[in-house]
């Protein structure tokens, strides 16, 4: 990709974009408490469902991995780093603590759901997910337009998956549970759409190459580490009829709604986004 410099968002930017974020997640939130662990149906689930509940448990539960890379992304020390950097990483901090714990319940949650419904034991699943978070987590987009992208695109892809799963399971604790964590995946996806959004703005032309970037290369989380992730991500995709590519055209909106005129670069990146989304 050829190397296209892009100017930071402004503290007042982002303080501005993260703050309301923050709040709607304080205002919507919900505890283990509030599912009905008593009323779950380990009948209602067929051998697919349990698959499906096992896979996303593994890819919630990675949740230091997701959060070292964003650190490492986004540092928020260093003798090395600018004041206005400094303090600009910081409100992005302030968001992903947010984000956090809002993954770090879901991961909870869905493992507790395990182990109600029979699909695995305590200890034997904690250790499972060891394993499994132990390996290490990075992602190659270090510019923060490219780190954006990538997580809008993967918050949108899940919280979609999680909505066509829930249209086809008929166990009623994990249909709550499903539409709880897609409403959390909706919220994190409009931050990171309106800081995409920003540098569209800004300078549509030189965001776009880093777009494009990332829709080439994107990959959903754990698909270089996880045994078995291609054959099992395939399943799991038939079950709940779902695509990820889908997620795509929530950037294709965005171009076109908030893009006056379009350049030669933005035209290439909505053809880029349409292609994909008919790939076989």
């Amino acid at each position: 990709m050829t190397e296209t410099w892009l100017p930071s968002l402004t503290l007042t930017e982002v303080r501005n974009a993260v703050e309301p974020v923050v709040q709607r997640g304080a205002d919507k939130l919900w505890s283990l408490r509030d599912l009905d662990w008593d009323e779950v149906r380990p009948d209602r689930l067929t051998d697919a469902d349990r698959s499906v509940v096992r896979f996303i448990t593994y890819i919630e539960d990675h949740l230091p991995g997701y959060m070292n890379w964003l650190l490492r992304t986004f540092p928020v020390d260093g003798a090395d780093l600018s004041i206005p950097i400094v303090a600009v990483h910081r409100e992005y901090f302030r968001f992903f603590v947010a984000w956090s714990y809002d993954e770090e319940r879901h991961a909870a949650a869905l493992t507790r759901y395990q182990e109600a419904a029979g699909i695995n034991t305590s200890e034997a699943l904690r250790l499972a997910l060891a394993e499994e978070g132990r390996k290490h987590f990075d992602l190659p987009y270090p510019e923060p337009l490219e780190a954006f992208a990538y997580t809008m695109l993967q918050e949108k892809a899940t919280q979609l998956f999680y909505l066509r799963f829930r249209d086809v399971v008929t166990e009623p604790v994990l249909r709550d549970l499903l539409l709880r964590m897609a409403r959390d995946e909706a919220r994190h996806f409009a931050l990171y759409a309106h800081l995409v959004e920003i540098y569209l703005r800004r300078d549509p032309a030189a965001a776009a190459p880093h777009l494009k970037h990332v829709l080439r290369t994107f990959r959903m989380p754990l698909s270089d580490t996880l045994p078995n992730y291609r054959r099992w991500s395939y399943s799991v995709a038939e079950t709940a009829g779902y695509d990820h590519t889908e997620a795509y055209t929530a950037l294709e909106r965005m171009i076109r709604q908030f893009v006056d005129s379009p350049s030669a670069e933005l035209g290439e990146l909505l053809d880029l986004t349409r292609s994909l989304r008919t790939l076989p």
